[in-house]
């Protein structure tokens, strides 16, 4: 999530946005619905300020002497209608905040004509953005105290997903990814490597569908930047929009994956090997030993399958938004949009540029030694 965006004196608040931000935000529709909830109802447009623009499927404006901030989505990227997608992120703040490592939830504003995709209003964390690989203990400390949350019985996660068969739901992600492989332009190593991976995936699926394996509430998207430090040195998760409950492992996975830790602008460094274990030391020794015992068996082949459900990303990412490129002026009205036509075109070209370092057969080899061959990760 963006830091605080100060708007220039005497700027017109529309010139602002649009010089912020990729799209034209409606800060006058999100203050109408802003000012209709208790405790708002003071707030001055002038107090809305856009944020910069760090990621592709919300926009942040700050609310000014409220310590808050609006989340407004642009798309959910689970498909969901905009209702759907505003009760389900509603639900991810709601099962976190107990852990204390959350930003508060403060309210909803509903989807409306004016505001199509609704918006989430939040506690603003006045925090730093995390420097790699320092802050990595920190990451670890976060994600124990939400993994160890109470985690309901069966059937009772609603609205929040169920992955208690993690493995297979991650292969079935990575099968929707990676069904434009062939026309995505990889160069052919690239591609014999990812397929020689799916192959490895399939026969673990079927291996791992008579196992038992851990389960807990989980964040899904734990790249690191998607955290801020505090002064105090908590370190907080602001990015909660696909929380289920899954398999601890793939968020471990996902925080210090080079393909997770390399994707922020401004919190980016490909971690060493060392760092990588003393990050998985660090979130183990937080756990009781029943826990990290269940959990151990887990960790390197649920790091492989991670990898392969970010790489594939990438691979659907590249066909989709070829796609977009080619669509007409009602390409707004979905709820998926990869297109780069409201998009800054700083972090277009940044997107672009990760996409196509991760799809780099160099870089898939460099990553594939962490689990093949004698210099394997050790956990």
């Amino acid at each position: 999530m963006p830091r605080s965006y100060h708007r220039p004196e005497g700027e017109a608040v529309n010139d602002v946005v649009r010089e912020a931000m990729g799209r034209l935000v409606d800060l006058p529709a999100l203050h109408r619905a802003l000012v209709r909830l208790p405790g708002y109802e003071d707030v001055p447009l002038s107090a809305l300020a856009p944020l910069p623009e760090k990621g592709l499927a919300h926009d942040h404006v700050r609310i000014g002497g409220k310590g808050a901030l609006l989340r407004v989505p642009r798309q959910s990227q689970f498909g969901f209608s905009a209702r759907d997608n505003l009760a389900y992120q509603k639900a991810c703040f709601e099962r976190c905040q107990p852990s204390g490592h959350t930003p508060a939830l403060l309210g909803i504003l509903e989807s409306s004509r004016d505001l199509p995709m609704g918006a989430l209003l939040v506690e603003r964390i006045d925090g730093v953005v995390l420097s790699l690989p320092d802050d990595m203990a920190g990451i670890a400390a976060c994600l124990a105290a939400i993994h160890t949350l109470p985690v309901p019985p069966p059937g009772g996660s609603a609205p929040l997903q169920e992955h208690r068969e993690a493995v297979a739901g991650a292969l079935a992600i990575v099968g929707r990814q990676v069904q434009g492989l062939g026309v995505a332009g990889l160069d052919r190593e690239a591609q014999a490597q990812i397929e020689a991976e799916l192959a490895w995936a399939r026969g673990f699926a079927a291996e791992a569908a008579s196992r038992p394996q851990p389960l807990a509430l989980v964040l899904s998207d734990t790249h690191p930047g998607n955290y801020l430090r505090e002064a105090s040195g908590r370190v907080v998760c602001v990015d909660l929009e696909k929380v289920v409950y899954g398999a601890p492992a793939i968020d471990l996975a996902h925080a210090s994956l080079h393909t997770s830790t390399t994707w922020d602008m401004e919190a980016a460094a490909s971690l060493p090997r060392a760092a990588i274990e003393a990050f998985y030391a660090a979130y183990l020794g937080l756990l009781q030993a029943p826990s990290r015992a269940a959990l151990m068996p887990w960790l390197l082949p649920l790091r492989r399958l991670t990898w392969l459900r970010s790489v594939t990303w990438c691979v659907h990412y590249r066909v989709e938004s070829a796609k977009a490129r080619q669509r007409d002026k009602h390409l707004a009205a979905a709820t998926e949009d990869w297109s780069s036509k409201d998009v800054d075109a700083a972090l277009t070209a940044h997107v672009e540029g990760r996409v196509a370092d991760y799809l780099d057969p160099a870089t898939i080899a460099a990553i594939r030694a962490e689990w093949l061959g004698p210099d394997r990760l050790s956990f």
